[in-house]
């Protein structure tokens, strides 16, 4: 699985895309040392002391002579230090005398100055490709100059719903139809992990259809998500399909919940998911698992998972054999599973923000235990 090809987009569009380049400072970063506060710039072997106010310099100005023996310069945040200067007084620590400050406590040397070339040495490299581009990244790239980028294409995700109980979007269920949620939980999924979705027809329930439709997704995209028919049922027919594309599977189940019935294959020279149909069961496997792979696809170094540890606000059990991902409510350090119904309780994950981790050996958490957590 190899990342897609590379664009060149503005500034003002490259935010959450992936860097497909280095980045490296056309400068020192600060320029001059800096100073980080109002205040008086000084020599620190001279304080405490009664000093002569030779001058001011804000923002955006320099101070061309040299600060000597009980000489200050008047200093604002941003500003150059002048020569002769080692240490910058903040205001709140002096008074002012006429043409003299008086500053009561001892210097130190590099106090509230930020040194010439900190936060980035001319030449050196301050963004890394591969990297996500946020907010933070696009003032650091107009920082050193650029106004267009090269970033990694979306990759395009094709999702392809599976079943004869599932109805177009807009379309009226009958009593024993559901609405395909699935596909536009996805399609927000793939969005929020940096790739394009294209949602195909509902595949029905017929061998020769849902085959075409699969052709048609590795067609069109980069990677397919399927989405139910994966289970071992009389009518699942999504794994015959792929057998008449001469489809390579490399597993088909995994020891999870929700999401034990998983495939993960190639055909056609792409790579293809079958998801579980029921809705957390889609959700929590894209997380796990197809995640990582548009990731890949989008040019990303590196995306952990994100999990930490949480305290648990009561007691747990569940059966054990399985890893199992509980939807819960994670706030200040603690967690609380939320009641569910299995995983067709979609109104259960929106009232979570997280997922209780819970191990396949340990069938009871006692209150306060620290377990872990994915956040949603």
């Amino acid at each position: 699985m190899t990342p897609t090809p590379v664009e060149s987009v503005s500034l003002a569009e490259s935010q959450h895309r992936v860097l497909a380049e280095d980045v490296a400072a056309d400068r020192d970063y600060p320029p001059f040392n800096r100073s980080a506060r109002d205040g008086f710039a000084a020599r620190s072997a001279d304080l405490p002391a009664r000093l002569r106010v030779i001058g001011e310099v804000p923002a955006g100005r320099i101070f061309s002579a040299v600060v000597g023996a009980g000489d200050a310069v008047e200093i604002m945040t941003g500003a150059p230090v002048p020569a002769g200067a080692d240490c910058v007084v903040m205001v709140e620590h002096t008074t002012r005398d006429g043409e003299y400050v008086v500053i009561d406590r001892a210097g130190e040397t590099g106090a509230n100055i930020v040194p010439k070339g900190y936060e980035g040495k001319g030449g050196s490299v301050i963004l890394s490709r591969g990297a996500r581009i946020d907010y933070a990244s696009v003032a650091l790239l107009a920082t050193v100059g650029f106004q267009s980028v090269s970033v990694f294409v979306k990759p395009r995700v094709a999702i392809l719903a599976t079943g004869d109980e599932i109805v177009e979007d807009g379309a009226t269920p009958k009593p024993w139809q559901i609405r395909n949620s699935n596909a536009w939980s996805l399609a927000a999924q793939v969005r929020r992990a940096g790739g394009t979705p294209v949602v195909l027809p509902i595949a029905r329930d017929v061998r020769e259809e849902t085959a075409r439709l699969i052709g048609r997704g590795l067609a069109e995209a980069d990677l397919l998500l399927l989405s139910g028919g994966v289970s071992a049922g009389k009518y699942d027919v999504v794994e015959p399909a792929l057998a008449d594309l001469n489809a390579e599977i490399f597993f088909d189940r995994v020891a999870i919940q929700p999401g034990q019935p998983l495939v993960f294959g190639r055909a056609r020279g792409k790579f293809f998911f079958g998801l579980p149909g029921n809705p957390l069961s889609t959700m929590v496997t894209f997380e796990l698992f197809a995640r990582a792979a548009v990731d890949i696809l989008s040019g990303r170094s590196d995306a952990p998972l994100p999990i930490s540890l949480a305290r648990l606000t009561r007691d747990l059990r569940h059966k054990p054999g399985l890893t199992r991902f509980l939807p819960a409510w994670l706030e200040a350090g603690s967690v609380t599973p939320i009641p569910w119904q299995g995983s067709g309780d979609v109104g259960a994950l929106c009232r979570a923000n997280a997922f209780l981790i819970a191990d396949p050996e340990k069938p009871e958490y006692e209150k306060n235990t620290m377990i872990s957590v994915l956040l949603k």
